[in-house]
């Protein structure tokens, strides 16, 4: 035989533990049919046929023991066999005690076919088997007492609470596995980070530079050692918009913008996913862009370009700066009196439509914007 499913071990799903539970409870209402039928002995017409249904409810109870512990087992076979033999058991009790008789042979025992019912199938299968036990108890009998009366209400409302229940519990274990997941994710992301940071980004970065130094055919190997580098932060941030449990319309804005990343323009931020309605990542990325394409025209295509991302608080906050020459006074309003709406327009039009804001710093220290926009703007938040 088969050993009864371990529910403590890893990885043992809901209903195994569930279907343990009810193994117990399987042996405790037949002690308790037994003993009742034994004390009431002499309300039996047929004892011996009393006593045989009694021995066949202990020998089912042992075989549904065995057969609920393997999931592959709890077949839709089982389900109606185990269902059926309760509703013989209690569908025996006029023929085996008579007319008038006050309780059925089975008793509290047919409880753990409703209950395997309402485990395997949730609401609507503890529903089913509520009424077949409940109207079988109720057309055996010549009349209805306050007492059936109660008892038969007990088996209609029992078996829609514990589907129900057993319906919750699945659905927090789903709930918990995917919380493990995602930190699990969010650790290795992490680990993942460290080590690239540490070791490959930072051999390409020095080589870039050094071959810069140098010149000459160094010059190239750090050109390529740069693109590399402006790859593989890609990358990374690619494997963390990865998200299967992202919702839908959903996106995080750290991947996002990190496709921007180039040899000449670098992008940082939180170590977190930095969620966002989709419209709102889109304008973003599309302000960000359209900076990014003002250093290039204004600076130089060469130019150095960095974009911060910060989700503090009630606001996410992106940073993009150069260091260019600045924008020289009264140059920005000159643009926009002759039709050039860039600034105006792709920048601080889009911010503002997402009830944000664009402040413009500049000077001989270069150029920098900084977009702010609050959460209520469609934004989810940030999450490991």
């Amino acid at each position: 035989m088969t050993p009864p499913v371990d529910w403590r071990r890893p990885g043992a799903t809901v209903g195994d533990r569930l279907f343990a539970a009810l193994a117990v409870l399987r042996i405790v209402v037949l002690l308790n049919a037994v003993a009742m039928n034994l004390y009431r002995a002499e309300n039996f017409q047929r004892p011996l046929a009393g006593a045989l249904v009694v021995a066949a409810m202990v020998g089912w109870t042992a075989f549904a023991t065995y057969a609920y512990a393997d999931p592959a087992r709890r077949t839709r076979w089982l389900l109606v066999a185990d269902l059926a033999v309760a509703v013989a058991a209690m569908a025996s009790s006029p023929l085996l005690k008579g007319d008038g008789f006050n309780a059925t042979v089975p008793g509290f025992w047919v409880a753990a076919a409703l209950f395997a019912w309402a485990v395997q199938y949730g609401v609507l299968g503890g529903l089913a088997a509520s009424v077949c036990l409940g109207a079988t108890d109720l057309l055996i009998r010549d009349g209805i007492s306050q007492a059936q009366y109660g008892n038969v209400f007990l088996i209609l409302i029992g078996g829609p609470i514990v589907g129900f229940m057993a319906s919750s519990l699945r659905a927090m274990a789903v709930e918990r596995d995917r919380a493990e997941r995602a930190a699990a994710a969010a650790t290795e992301r992490a680990r993942l980070g460290r080590a690239v940071h540490d070791g490959v980004l930072q051999v390409l970065s020095l080589v870039q530079r050094r071959g810069s130094e140098l010149g000459g055919e160094a010059a190239e190997l750090g050109r390529l050692a740069g693109e590399q580098e402006a790859s593989l932060r890609r990358l990374i941030r690619a494997q963390d918009a990865v998200d299967p449990e992202t919702p839908g319309g959903v996106v995080d804005l750290a991947a996002a913008l990190g496709a921007l990343e180039s040899a000449t323009v670098t992008v940082a931020g939180p170590g977190t996913v930095v969620e966002v309605a989709e419209p709102v990542a889109t304008e973003l990325v599309a302000v960000v862009r359209a900076c990014l394409d003002n250093v290039a025209v204004h600076v130089g295509p060469q130019a150095p370009a960095w974009v911060l991302l910060e989700a503090v608080g009630d606001r996410i906050a992106v940073a993009v700066r150069d260091e260019g020459p600045g924008i020289r006074p009264g140059r920005l309003e000159q643009a926009q009196a002759e039709g050039r709406l860039g600034v105006s327009g792709s920048i601080r039009g889009r911010i503002a439509d997402l009830g944000g804001t664009a402040e413009l710093s500049t000077g001989p220290f270069g150029t920098e914007w900084e977009l702010t926009v609050p959460r209520g703007a469609g934004c989810v938040g940030s999450r490991p």
